[in-house]
């Protein structure tokens, strides 16, 4: 599984989440796993890991958004661009080997496959006050 298909699938874990406790957590991510069938080990591992990491770091991710959003805060973002936010601010923020174009370039590309109207316009405007 390829670095796009891994966000695509963190983007739904993320989103699914949303509508979950914390408390959960663990057993929602068990099940999306079991749902995408056969995936490596490594790519299981390194999805779960970068979703607990995220949820670990929700507050700091969360303000870093709500910072950069100017005037709209991630209480009111519709779930699909919050969950798609989410995911590429940790990039910005913890994974130094990813360029931040890419991050970027890649959650425009998830906004616009899971989109709202405004969706990929709002990721585009958000994410780079991030960096």
């Amino acid at each position: 599984m390829n670095r796009r298909e891994q966000r695509e699938q963190l983007f739904k874990i993320l989103f699914g989440v949303e509508f979950h406790s914390a408390d959960e957590l663990e057993e929602q991510i068990g099940l999306y796993m079991e749902d995408l069938g056969d995936i490596s080990k490594k790519d299981a591992d390194y999805m779960t890991g970068k979703v607990r990491s995220i949820m670990e770091h929700m507050d700091e991710i969360d303000g870093m958004i709500n910072q950069a959003s100017k005037n709209w805060q991630t209480t009111r973002m519709a779930k699909a661009e919050l969950s798609i936010l989410r995911t590429a601010a940790y990039e910005l923020k913890y994974e130094d080997d990813i360029p931040v174009s890419v991050s970027i370039n890649e959650a425009v590309a998830l906004a616009t496959l899971h989109r709202s109207e405004h969706g990929p316009a709002i990721v585009h405007r958000i994410l780079p006050g991030m960096v």
